[in-house]
């Protein structure tokens, strides 16, 4: 059996969704094929079920957001900004709403709200959609495509252009196995490391572990090599004797919410480093270093402990933290500092209090590596940008091959910011497919 398209996309996600909604309304002849069950699981799981949408801040922000490849998005987000992304949710009857944060939801909190009005966009646009349909094999004849679906390529299907948008490797369950990467190697593209993103970190720190379900809402948190002979980074080639050496620097760090598990360290915080602990050959040569109290400069800490020390003398030291800190963890943090709970706070010595607020400013844990694409949010790696043409997502080396979404070397930070890129990645390639001329 064979069937012929203008164009065929694979992967039912965010991407997907918004490239058939995209080339549909131009009167493409679309195809969209997805293997799940359901379309868009990633994103019925996202946001904790409730679907971060995107961003509430202008373009330039979220290209900032993805450091040195954000510039690849410029085109992208020209076509579809959050503003618009936005509109068109909205005008499929879905209301959203700001939080503080900047988070952008759905105002029913159901994310099945937002991937039902995707979907309605695509169909909308008169684009043909079937699930349960896994590809087998993209091949290229002649100037043209053939898709093979449906087990041991039961189907052929012809078509002028075929858009992967398959994600990555996050959240396997979700059907997202990196089959898409195979067929970008077959057409002589590569794939940059793909290492889980947005991910929980593992530590075997007993006392923090102990510590599972308590959440700092504002906290700053910093990946580092270990230091070795007390320098940091000391694997790092040693810069000529004339030139002052480089100060040390953090190899990733984020400020916001942070929460201790049974396991390690999760919330916005942790997830946003946690790219750099997966990149990591030896995690075990990382840290994790925490300010708890990032807007209190240490001398302030410092006069602040003091004062306390001189004005409740009497008062038992395990109380000394509690005005700052919820009770377990100032307990916690005073215990790591090796100071005797019961004792009265004027027999603190000075320097007591001044390892007290090194636990408090900067907290090192070791790291034993991440949970891993079962349970990232994004996948870092992907597609090579260089081989992708920005202003159109087609690919460098086949005309009429294109790329969107996470299946890229694209991962940005916690907040809304990764399905924007999938959503004006996407939009952008259905608007580059040029129109059938017959």
């Amino acid at each position: 059996m064979k069937t012929s398209f203008d164009l065929v996309i694979i992967g039912a996600g965010a991407a997907g969704l918004m490239a058939a909604a995209s080339a549909g309304s131009r009167g493409l002849k679309v195809l969209l094929l997805e293997k799940n069950r359901k379309l868009g699981v990633k994103i019925l799981m996202s946001g904790g079920t409730r679907c971060n949408i995107t961003h509430n801040c202008p373009s330039r922000e979220i290209v900032r957001a993805f450091g040195q490849k954000g510039n690849f998005l410029y085109s992208a987000l020209a076509s579809l900004p959050p503003e618009t992304v936005i509109e068109k949710i909205e005008a499929q009857g879905v209301a959203t709403k700001i939080e503080s944060t900047g988070k952008i939801f759905p105002v029913s909190n159901r994310a099945i709200d937002v991937r039902d009005a995707l979907v309605a966009m695509a169909e909308d646009a008169g684009v043909e959609i079937r699930n349960l349909s896994p590809v087998d094999a993209v091949t290229r004849q002649g100037d043209r495509f053939l898709v093979a679906v449906g087990g041991n390529c039961a189907e052929q299907i012809d078509c002028n252009n075929v858009l992967i948008t398959t994600g990555g490797k996050s959240y396997p369950g979700c059907g997202t196995t990196g089959d898409g990467y195979a067929w970008a190697e077959t057409f002589g593209h590569s794939i940059e490391r793909a290492v889980p993103a947005l991910v929980p970190i593992l530590s075997r720190c007993q006392w923090a572990n102990e510590l599972k379900g308590i959440t700092i809402e504002h906290t700053g948190v910093e990946v580092w090599v270990k230091e070795k002979n007390g320098n940091a980074n000391t694997h790092l080639p040693v810069p000529p004797a004339k030139k002052k050496p480089k100060k040390p620097k953090p190899l990733s760090r984020a400020k916001g919410s942070f929460l201790f598990t049974h396991f390690g360290f999760s919330g916005p915080t942790a997830l946003d480093v946690s790219r750099a602990v997966a990149l990591s050959d030896s995690a075990r040569d990382l840290e994790l270093r925490c300010d708890f109290l990032p807007d209190f400069k240490s001398t302030k800490l410092l006069n602040h402990l003091t004062e306390k020390r001189s004005e409740h003398g009497k008062q038992s030291v395990g109380n000394l933290l509690n005005d700052l800190f919820p009770k377990r963890l100032a307990e916690g943090l005073l215990s790591a500092s090796g100071v005797p709970l019961d004792s009265p706070n004027a027999e603190l010595s000075n320097e007591a209090v001044e390892r007290i607020v090194r636990q408090v400013k900067e907290n090192r844990f070791e790291i034993n590596g991440t949970l891993g694409f079962e349970k990232a949010e994004v996948t870092a790696g992907g597609v090579c940008l260089d081989e992708v043409d920005s202003s159109s997502m087609q690919s460098k080396f086949v005309e009429g091959l294109y790329f969107a979404g996470e299946v890229l070397d694209l991962d940005g930070p916690i907040g809304g910011f990764n399905f924007q890129s999938a959503f004006s990645t996407g939009w952008l390639a259905g608007q580059s497919v040029p129109q059938t001329t017959e």
